[in-house]
């Protein structure tokens, strides 16, 4: 089996409420892996997360980026 490189982490936080949100932004959220206000989250560094957080970028903000 081909071993997974560890790259870079991307913590994120969920600084609004998606009440009053479009569904696809609410899933977005459900999918970064944040559903509640505080909440951090530390992801992979790709792209398809970058996107994800440019989708939602007026809900969350990045915290660190190691």
């Amino acid at each position: 089996m081909a071993e997974k490189k560890k790259g870079k982490a991307i913590t994120i936080e969920q600084i609004a409420s998606p009440i009053r949100r479009p569904k696809e932004q609410r899933a977005t959220l459900i999918g970064l892996g944040l559903n509640k206000l505080r909440r951090r989250s530390t992801l992979e560094d790709t792209p398809s997360v970058r996107g994800m957080i440019a989708t939602v970028r007026h809900l969350v903000r990045v915290v660190d980026e190691a």
